[in-house]
């Protein structure tokens, strides 16, 4: 492979390993991610550049960014991932910082960035570690009210992607999120003072607090998959219509989509599609053009998620 920029769009789910579904779509799961996972060892990135969300463990309604570049990073682990420090690239880090913000994108930085399984998942699934592979993490807001356009988005991934393209490395631009989905992620907008205080103050829970959010959300699961639930479905067609819109480059598209409409097909969650298209924007003004290698997409109940995985390179 002669690129010098690719992508892969990976799903994540908390409930990955604690609520799977039939041994037939985890074996389907596997084999798309397998191939992911050739994917990325035949392009061998020389840096990372990770978009992904955050569940309310690293950002918070104090200070909540429309996304972030962080120069430093650890993993909170929660739900059984990976914690500690990610093997940010400082100086790649900056780089990039300075190249979004001289192409006009108002970007926040953290020197000392907390991540969630967002972030860990598709680095232990793909590199098998969060310290394996130089990164530079980039949060996307996909939860918190309120949401700005997502053309604001598109232009942070054009800005970051024309931002790499001066680095003369191997990127990889990888996405993580889940697609249509609507778990049960809090909400300030009439949430009871004591929730409201943690969102706002990010005060960290207790383990027994943390173990209880968790066993919460793998039971929310059992209930969707079981179909006693109040939860928006998962929207096959919505989410194939987004993997569309990638596979065919066809970006601007997205400036159209409004955040009503998104969480109306999608689900509460279904802003973490933000992550991708950011990354496919940056694919696109690091390369020129891109084609899609790969493309799979299960719609999981058991993970309260439309699930995709691909894979695209420059040409």
């Amino acid at each position: 492979m002669t690129a010098t920029a690719a992508a892969v769009g990976l799903s994540h789910s908390p409930l990955i390993g604690k609520n799977d579904p039939e041994p037939d779509v985890l074996a389907r799961v596997d084999q798309a991610v397998d191939k992911a996972r050739t994917f990325v060892r035949d392009f061998d990135p020389e840096l990372v550049v990770l978009y992904a969300p955050d569940h309310y463990n690293g950002f918070f309604y104090k200070e909540m960014p429309p996304f972030c570049l962080a120069t430093e990073a650890h993993a909170v682990g929660d739900f059984g991932s990976q914690a500690g420090r990610l093997s940010v690239d400082p100086d790649a880090a900056r780089d990039l910082a300075q190249g979004v913000l001289d192409r006009g994108i108002d970007l926040t930085v953290s020197a000392r960035m907390t991540v969630d399984h967002g972030f860990a998942q598709p680095l232990e699934i793909l590199f098998g570690g969060i310290d394996r592979v130089p990164v530079v993490p980039v949060f996307v807001n996909g939860v918190a009210t309120p949401l700005g356009p997502v053309a604001r988005i598109r232009a942070l991934g054009t800005a970051v992607g024309e931002a790499a393209a001066a680095l003369d490395k191997r990127v990889l631009f990888l996405a993580s999120g889940g697609l249509s989905h609507d778990p049960p992620v809090p909400v300030l907008d009439g949430a009871p003072p004591r929730v409201a205080d943690a969102l706002i103050e990010g005060r960290p829970p207790t383990p027994e607090q943390r173990a209880k959010g968790e066993q919460r959300v793998v039971q929310a699961g059992r209930d969707y998959a079981a179909g006693s639930t109040a939860m928006i479905p998962i929207n096959p067609a919505w989410d194939n219509l987004l993997l569309d819109h990638l596979e065919r480059g066809e970006l601007a598209e997205f400036d159209s989509w409004t955040v009503e409409d998104m969480g109306k097909q999608g689900g509460g969650s279904a802003h973490e599609v933000r992550a991708w298209i950011a990354a496919h924007a940056s694919l696109a003004a690091a390369s020129g053009e891109y084609e899609m290698t790969s493309r799979f997409y299960e719609a999981i109940p058991a993970w309260i998620a439309g699930f995709a995985v691909t894979t695209a390179k420059g040409r």
